[in-house]
């Protein structure tokens, strides 16, 4: 199946941090992200989670992902924050609670196709016993979205 998605990220930038360790934070847990200084902060636009759903794989942190997704999703697509000092490691570490004084790097994703619970499956499937079960992907699966028709 196609997904039509347009993810938007932003992280703030403190006076205290240097750009390009956000950026390499960005880009740690979404690789195919270009991001650009803008008025303090990073902004930065990809159009597939595919690296993202990687790491959650990896990480086997589906069903927290998962919950985060759709406690957060409106008709159009979902929100998410992650933890700024934990993705300048490569880990996903998602913001609940008080923002961290670093700020955290915020995600808007718009889905345009097919629907957002579909794109959700396919992000962070459901799990039994810890194992995805989905038939339709597998682990490492990639996206490529110069071959998308947009």
């Amino acid at each position: 199946m196609i997904y039509s998605v347009d993810v938007r990220i932003e992280a703030p930038v403190r006076d205290t941090e240097v750009t390009d360790r956000v950026a390499d934070a960005v880009r740690n847990v979404f690789p195919d992200a270009d991001p650009t200084h803008e008025d303090g902060r990073l902004v930065a636009e990809t159009h597939t989670l595919d690296a993202f759903s990687d790491v959650l794989h990896e990480q086997e942190i589906l069903d927290t992902a998962r919950r985060v997704f759709l406690d957060n999703r409106t008709d159009e697509g979902f929100t998410f924050s992650l933890k700024k000092q934990a993705a300048f490691q490569g880990v996903v570490n998602f913001a609940v609670g008080e923002p961290d004084e670093l700020g955290e790097i915020d995600v808007e994703v718009r889905v345009r196709e097919p629907d957002v619970e579909s794109f959700v499956d396919y992000v962070a499937p459901e799990t039994d016993d810890g194992q995805p079960v989905d038939p339709d992907r597998e682990y490492g699966d990639r996206f490529d979205p110069e071959e998308a028709e947009y």
